[in-house]
């Protein structure tokens, strides 16, 4: 009982930093950074009790659609944090903050089960899987800046100095998202083949199978299309965003199917 009271205590004040992050007064700019890293670092924390069980009953990980979203936000806002170093972008720091009260609200009230790792090699599965919805969550964000750059540009460039974006370079913005897609890529790959060489999380037809697959083979699609055609602009970031629908869906989606939507625990 202790251990959820603190729990929730740790919660509350994650969203509330989140919260002050959102801010969007210029003079507030160091302060709301701030805010965003304290409530990046709670979340961290609360992650680290729902994979490790700590408090529970039973012995093992909270994979529910909450904490599994969640870890997903927190690795995106990880790569904003490093980022935004070199880079500031406090229209996208807002964002995320938004994202990330948000994720820890719902990992809070959905968390799904404990669940025992049924194979030594399920923790680094789960871990390659994690990995995949934050890369191609990074991809994402990196693509919607691009396509919105594009869209200013061919608007007349207005509000950002010609070939930059957000207050990067266009192509280095472009080069960025591709960087995230391959690593994403390979981290969904290492996933599947995991998976299929266990066959403790992998069954043939099993929807969460039917999607990863689906998924990799949009994204390789998309770089095959971009490496050997030269795709860019709006015709590689739908192909991304439709890739990393159908990830979202591999997991995330269908554990809210089952958890809310069904109210049973899927197996």
């Amino acid at each position: 009982m202790l251990a959820a009271d603190g729990a929730l205590m740790l919660a509350t004040v994650s969203v509330l930093l989140y919260g002050l992050a959102m801010l969007p007064l210029a003079a507030l700019a160091r302060f709301s950074a701030a805010a965003l890293i304290g409530g990046w670092l709670l979340h961290l924390v609360l992650l680290v009790i729902d994979i490790s069980g700590l408090g529970q009953a039973v012995p093992g990980a909270r994979l529910g659609f909450g904490p599994v979203l969640s870890m997903t936000v927190w690795l995106v806002i990880a790569v904003h944090t490093v980022e935004s170093r070199l880079v500031p972008l406090p229209a996208v720091r807002q964002l995320l903050a938004v994202a990330g009260g948000l994720a820890v609200l719902l990992a809070a009230a959905f968390p799904g089960e404990a669940r025992p790792h049924t194979s030594a090699l399920a923790p680094l599965h789960f871990v390659l899987g994690v990995g995949c919805y934050g890369l191609f969550g990074a991809a994402v964000l990196h693509a919607t800046m691009l396509d919105a750059a594009e869209r200013r540009l061919r608007a007349g460039g207005l509000g950002a100095p010609r070939g930059q974006a957000v207050g990067m370079p266009l192509l280095q913005l472009e080069r960025l998202t591709f960087r995230f897609v391959e690593a994403g890529f390979v981290a969904l790959t290492a996933t599947l083949a995991l998976g299929i060489a266990t066959m403790t999380h992998w069954r043939w037809g099993d929807h969460k199978a039917v999607f990863s697959v689906l998924a990799w083979v949009v994204i390789a699609g998309l770089l095959a299309g971009r490496y050997r055609r030269g795709w860019r602009g709006r015709r590689a970031t739908r192909w991304l965003y439709v890739g990393a629908a159908l990830l979202l869906l591999a997991y995330v989606g269908s554990r809210f199917v089952f958890e809310i939507l069904l109210g049973r625990t899927p197996g």
